[in-house]
């Protein structure tokens, strides 16, 4: 069960963060409307919130995912994969330091919180633009200190890993077709393409937030039992953004 969450209010220049989604520019406003709302459900899951403002040296800062990878034993920050966001891990390093033992990734290894997806105790690790294996082998070598397995995936598709396929608990993944095969297909739920960005959807205690808008996704995962709460993510999608990006769950 989570206790607490670290996310990040969206900054003026959001819209100057890293996309490739040709979406179009988002609006600020809907932005900061999204985030509360997110907060809100991330509350209504009994997590506390750590909120941390804005610093407008990192448009994608709002993405708290990224810098850093938590489980009971230990925190490791990341070492962002793209140049602009080198440096946004240091305020989640300070804050995280009063709750967890820190382990930090070394360059020449680049990691992203995006990239690492974990089922019970196994995490697999995307190997992908933003996080390399000399990144991936750092982290393999701390979880497993720590009793964790783990093993590397290439990512074929998407940002990152979490783009296309997330753990739903019991047993059960949901992700877009480039991942099938990478789980048991019992326990899989196959998205169509039309529905593919709903794969990043995020288990919190005894809720899946899923994003608005795929009702042939919500259908499945209703199907399982699941209790659902559905959040508009139209603007952090214009940045290549989704439900896990935005907080840091411990």
């Amino acid at each position: 069960m989570y206790s607490k969450a670290i996310v990040c209010r969206p900054g003026r220049n959001f819209a100057g963060g890293i996309t490739t989604s040709n979406l179009g520019k988002p609006d600020f406003e809907k932005a900061l409307g999204q985030h509360a709302a997110y907060c809100d459900a991330l509350e209504r899951c009994g997590v506390e919130l750590i909120i941390l403002e804005a610093d407008e040296r990192y448009p994608d800062g709002c993405f708290v995912e990224d810098t850093a990878v938590i489980n009971s034993k230990v925190a490791v920050i990341s070492h962002p994969g793209a140049a602009t966001r080198l440096g946004e891990e240091v305020e989640i390093a300070r804050v995280l330091s009063k709750y967890r033992k820190l382990e930090r990734i070394e360059f020449p290894g680049t990691l992203e919180g995006g990239d690492i997806l974990r089922a019970e105790n196994h995490y697999y690790i995307g190997l992908s633009g933003r996080t390399n294996r000399e990144g991936a082998d750092q982290l393999a070598a701390i979880l497993s200190e720590q009793g964790f397995t783990s093993s590397e995936i290439k990512v074929e598709a998407g940002l990152h890993l979490k783009s296309d396929i997330a753990y739903l608990g019991k047993g059960n993944f949901i992700s877009t077709p480039v991942y099938a095969g990478m789980v048991h297909m019992a326990n899989t739920v196959i998205l169509e393409k039309d529905e593919s960005y709903s794969a990043n959807c995020l288990l919190v205690n005894d809720f899946i937030l899923i994003p608005k808008g795929f009702p042939k996704s919500k259908a499945k995962i209703a199907e399982l039992g699941y209790n659902i709460i559905e959040l508009e993510m139209s603007e952090f999608r214009k940045m290549d953004g989704g439900l896990t990006c935005l907080s840091l769950l411990f």
